[in-house]
């Protein structure tokens, strides 16, 4: 079951569980889940990585995607998150900017050094919650929102996301990664919509 944290007419919000697709069609698809639990389309805003968890909001009608998608475009949607990741950052809060090349063959995103075709802008800020040494737990908020950006990032400096094996986790389980706090503008009422959401699971315990 899908735990619904939130819905009217125009808008559900969620907890994506792990494992389950944010787009597309199909029984993997949190899509056709919601759709046969709620009744009519749903329609994505915005995605969330196939092993993370979390808050995500999408529409009940194409008039309210469209108010999502412009409130998304307007960086009116804003998402945070947890992670667990293999390390210690280096400063206890900071900035992360780099270039990322998403190679559709290989089906993984590459930190380049430079601007090219293909290549965009990542920025995101984060704050070390609590660390022993080997793990750490951090809040990130996106500033721009590119394909596996946080993975990407975090890895690209030696200290990927526990379970993410894609980008050199030696952890095994579920990845480490979850949208812990949603806010964005209603697309019918204008009102501000405020969502936080706390992970569970072996992984999360004694952490923070």
């Amino acid at each position: 079951m899908i735990p619904i944290i939130h819905m009217d007419n125009d808008i559900i919000v969620c907890l994506k569980p792990a494992g389950l697709l944010s787009e597309g069609e199909g029984p993997e698809s949190l899509l056709t889940v919601l759709s046969e639990r709620c009744g009519g389309e749903i329609f994505p805003v915005h995605r969330l990585d196939r092993g993370a968890a979390g808050l995500m909001v999408f529409a009940r009608h194409s008039k309210a995607a469209a108010g999502l998608s412009r409130a998304v475009q307007e960086k009116r949607l804003k998402k945070e998150y947890f992670a667990l990741i293999s390390g210690v950052p280096a400063e206890k809060e900071g900035e992360m900017t780099d270039f990322l090349f998403k190679d559709s063959h290989k089906g993984k995103v590459f930190a380049v050094k430079r601007p090219r075709k293909g290549v965009r802008e990542a920025r995101l800020t984060y704050r070390t919650l609590w660390s022993d040494g080997e793990t750490s737990l951090v809040r990130i908020a996106l500033d721009t929102g590119r394909t596996h950006q946080i993975r990407v990032q975090f890895s690209s400096r030696g200290m990927p996301l526990l379970g993410d094996g894609k980008y050199g986790s030696r952890v095994k389980g579920d990845l480490a990664l979850f949208s812990c706090a949603l806010g964005f503008p209603h697309p019918k009422t204008g009102k501000q919509m405020e969502f936080q959401a706390k992970p569970t699971g072996e992984v999360w315990e004694m952490r923070g």
